[in-house]
C-alpha cells in the first residue's frame, strides 16, 4: 500500500508519482504556481512601501523609533531588578527612566549607564524620584560614574538620521542577545 498525501492547493489525498509532488493535479500545479506567484508580488510590494515610508521618515520619526528600542533593551537588561528609584517589584508598567533628563542633557539619551527600569509611578508621577534614584544609581554603578552623568562638560550631540539607523540596528542586536541568552 502506498502512503498518501494531502494536496498542498486542494486539501485532498492522493499517491505521489515523484518525490517532489505536493499536489494531486496540474490543475492544483496551476494554481498554487498562481497563489504562489501573487503573495511573492504582495511581498514585493509591501517590502517597497516600507522602503518608501522609510524614506519619508523626519529626523524625529527616527529619534522617537532609536529611543524605542533602546528603551526596550534597558528594560529587558534590568528585567529582573526592581524599580532604580523605589526599590519596588510590582505587576505594573515599567519604563527605562533617564536620571539625566533628555531635555536636560539630550548627548546622555542613549547612555546605557544614565538609563535604568523604573516603575510607571515613579517616572510619571514622582518625576522620576530623583533622590531615591540617585542613592540607588551610586550603589548600582558607583559614585565616579554618578559625578560623571552629572558633569555639564559632555560633548553636544545632535543625532542624524543616519545616526538614528545605527542606533535602532545596534540595539535591535542586543535585545537579540538578551532574549537568545534566557
Amino acid at each position: 500500500m502506498m502512503k498518501e498525501y494531502k494536496c498542498k492547493k486542494c486539501g485532498q489525498f492522493f499517491v505521489r508519482f515523484q518525490t517532489t509532488q505536493k499536489v494531486c493535479s496540474p490543475k492544483c500545479a496551476i494554481e498554487l504556481a498562481r497563489d504562489n506567484a501573487q503573495k511573492a508580488r504582495e511581498k514585493a510590494e509591501k517590502k517597497k512601501l516600507k522602503e518608501r515610508k522609510a524614506r519619508l521618515k523626519s529626523r524625529s520619526e527616527w529619534l522617537k523609533e532609536a529611543q524605542s528600542v533602546f528603551n526596550k533593551f534597558i528594560r529587558l537588561r534590568d528585567k529582573d531588578e526592581p524599580c532604580i528609584s523605589c526599590g519596588r517589584y510590582h505587576q505594573g508598567q515599567w519604563h527605562a527612566g533617564h536620571y539625566r533628563s533628555v531635555g536636560a542633557c539630550p548627548e546622555l539619551r542613549f547612555c546605557e549607564l544614565n538609563v535604568h527600569k523604573q516603575c510607571q509611578p515613579c517616572n510619571n508621577h514622582k518625576s522620576g524620584n530623583v533622590i531615591e534614584y540617585r542613592i540607588n544609581l551610586v550603589r548600582k554603578i558607583g559614585v565616579d560614574k554618578v559625578e560623571w552623568l552629572e558633569r555639564q562638560d559632555h560633548d553636544f550631540k545632535k543625532y542624524t538620521v543616519e545616526d538614528c539607523k545605527e542606533i535602532i540596528q545596534y540595539y535591535k542586536e542586543k535585545v537579540k542577545v538578551v532574549n537568545n541568552g534566557l
